[in-house]
């Protein structure tokens, strides 16, 4: 018995001196490592070791770093914001991000179209619009629970690779179609193998045919908890005067009620952006279209106005793919501002539709967000392309459960309004609500004088605001309380 645990000991002594003497594969989840310097760490060299020798010049800075001409495949940035701080959690919030231009100075960068946007260009210079030509999806979206869709991903692609793409990374078609706003294919890979999406990410980053690769991100409709509507005394708005008479509006949203009487005659036209999923909720669609342009006794902002309705959202939920449809739509319309009452996180697919249709002189107005004032950022509001609205209440006090941060451009009521709800009307509060005042009281300025651009309108906005909080621009008010009649005085 002795000689045989002797044995048994003297053999595992040697595994051990084997696996020890074995380098040890580098753990690392830095993005910014090349695959050089991935194989030097496998080597067993250090980190600082292996950046030395992959630099020109010893100082410990990889030529061209951050390029995107670089071959290393790597996890996109974009995956760090899918893991948000937690509200309340007491950690730093996100980094603030390079601050919008300054209306009030006027100077404004022209926006910059994506690699193959030759249609937008031509739209933007007066040219005409090419409509898409959608392709019927192999599988119809599902619902979710999450930040992302687990088994999905969205690429946008040039010429007719698709299929050999799918066959390539061993992905399936789920929908395809070709985009106005991002002037490429937009694909719907589904994975069917149970990879990560940050791993299919990564191989397609490597594949020159694939021009922009994103999560499916879920967004989130923006209605908190919960008489005559205080929002026209507020803004300054003369509610017997208030029209938005023929500026077409587009709203991305919940399918609504046709049957409310605020509603009368409002619906220009509607889009269901997700035919294939049964429609249960009709309230939030039904109360932003009504703040906007109701009629009769739940008088909207702007009455008059012929809203386009793209129903995108069902259970307060959607994705990246169907909002984009929804926009794709939007923008065939000719439509002077496009409402989104919603939040997710940021998605560069979103950010280039959103340039894109601003390019087009279309104003985009956005919820700033419900989810407390330690939050992330919101998209698509934090986008510079877009208006991003907070939530005052009856005495200009902050709704409570807003988001903050220097994104925030203009606050407007939305905190307990009466408001159209499925074949009636209820008390409302969040962000959602004041993005739809605002909607409804740009549509008054473009009424009264249909020339003005967006940038016109932004600028007006900003310079024109009644200041809240701390003197100047802030992350809880932005400029600060919506002001129509100054902005309507304001000089062109």
């Amino acid at each position: 018995m002795a000689a045989r645990a002797a044995i048994r000991f003297a053999a595992l002594l040697v595994a051990a001196m084997v696996i020890g003497a074995a380098p040890a594969l580098a753990q690392t989840n830095d993005p910014n490592l090349t695959q050089t310097e991935i194989d030097c760490l496998n080597r067993g060299a250090t980190a600082a070791d292996c950046i030395k020798r992959d630099t020109e010049d010893g100082s410990g800075e990889r030529p061209g770093a951050g390029s995107a001409a670089t071959n290393a495949v790597f996890l996109p940035a974009l995956i760090v914001d899918l893991f948000p701080n937690p509200v309340g959690g007491g950690q730093a919030p996100l980094p603030t991000p390079d601050p919008r231009r300054d209306p009030a100075s006027g100077a404004l960068p022209p926006p910059v179209p994506p690699a193959g946007a030759t249609a937008i260009q031509a739209a933007a210079a007066g040219g005409p619009i090419v409509s898409p030509s959608d392709l019927v999806a192999a599988e119809p979206p599902r619902a979710v629970v999450g930040d992302f869709v687990p088994d999905e991903v969205l690429v946008t692609v040039e010429g007719d690779a698709v299929q050999q793409i799918a066959a390539s990374f061993g992905l399936e078609v789920r929908s395809q179609r070709q985009s106005q706003l991002l002037g490429a294919t937009l694909v719907r890979f589904g994975i069917p193998d149970g990879r990560p999406v940050g791993v299919v990410l990564a191989q397609l980053a490597a594949d020159g045919r694939t021009l922009r690769r994103e999560p499916n991100h879920i967004y989130s409709l923006q209605q908190a908890a919960t008489i005559v509507n205080y929002a026209f005394e507020r803004i300054a708005l003369d509610a017997k005067g208030a029209s938005g008479e023929n500026v077409r509006i587009a709203v991305i949203d919940t399918a609504i009620d046709d049957t409310n009487p605020a509603l009368s005659g409002v619906i220009a036209d509607q889009f269901d952006a997700m035919p294939d999923v049964p429609i249960e909720a009709r309230d939030h669609g039904t109360s932003i279209d009504g703040l906007i342009a109701g009629v009769g006794a739940l008088k909207g902002m702007a009455p008059g106005a012929r809203i386009y309705h793209a129903r995108a959202f069902e259970g307060g939920k959607s994705t990246m793919d169907v909002i984009l449809a929804a926009l794709d739509w939007a923008a065939e319309q000719d439509v002077r501002i496009i409402n989104m009452s919603f939040v997710g996180p940021k998605n560069d697919l979103l950010g280039v539709a959103c340039r894109n249709a601003r390019a087009l002189g279309i104003v985009l107005v956005a919820a700033a967000g419900n989810n407390g004032p330690k939050a992330p950022y919101g998209y698509p509001a934090a986008f510079d392309s877009v208006i991003a609205v907070t939530a005052t209440d009856a005495k200009d006090g902050l709704m409570q459960q807003a988001n903050r941060g220097a994104y925030v451009f203009l606050s407007a009521p939305g905190v307990e309004m009466v408001a159209p709800s499925g074949p009636g009307s209820d008390v409302v509060t969040g962000t959602s609500f004041a993005a739809a005042i605002v909607t409804g009281a740009i549509a008054n300025l473009l009424h009264a004088a249909p020339d003005r651009s967006a940038d016109w309108v932004e600028k007006a906005l900003a310079a024109t605001a009644r200041d809240l909080g701390p003197k100047g621009r802030d992350n809880d008010f932005g400029y600060g309380l919506l002001n129509i009649e100054a902005a309507e005085a304001a000089k062109e």
